[in-house]
């Protein structure tokens, strides 16, 4: 009769600890349906524009008040021409329903010195209910950190 009641307590445990575990990861569960749709298309364009040395695209994804705000000029897309991403790599990822948070590594070549490096970049993503989209909030990723 012990030997059932401490399997029966074993599998209490096991239950409460998993349902603990579920409830730990119900908030990165906030951003599921359409909003969290929304937000996988939105980094999904992001990464393939930056990926690929698109910024004129990418650009089009940062929130409308930032690019008014900063607005790039010709002489700024043609700085990042002078360079090649080679990698771009997720660490990790956070989301509530209004915010998103991605760290990111990204492999640069500059493509006169043919220097490689990595730049670590972190990605904030808001919600606007309004246009029913993702906005990128900081612009475009600086390519040139600590040079």
């Amino acid at each position: 009769m012990r030997a059932t009641y401490a399997r029966s307590s074993l599998y209490r445990v096991s239950v409460v600890a998993a349902l603990l575990a579920l409830l730990a990861l119900l908030p990165g569960c906030a951003s599921a349906g359409k909003q969290g749709t929304a937000l996988e298309r939105a980094q999904y364009a992001w990464t393939g524009a930056v990926r690929w040395n698109d910024m004129k695209t990418a650009w089009q994804l940062v929130d409308p008040e930032y690019r008014t705000a900063h607005p790039a000029s010709e002489l700024d897309f043609a700085r990042y021409e002078q360079v090649q991403v080679t990698g771009y790599r997720e660490t990790s990822a956070t989301a509530t329903k209004e915010e998103a948070l991605r760290e990111i590594q990204i492999g640069v070549v500059n493509r006169h010195t043919m220097a490689e490096r990595t730049v670590r970049y972190t990605e904030r993503w808001r919600w606007d209910a309004a246009a029913g989209t993702w906005w990128i909030v900081d612009g475009l990723p600086d390519l040139w950190a600590g040079e």
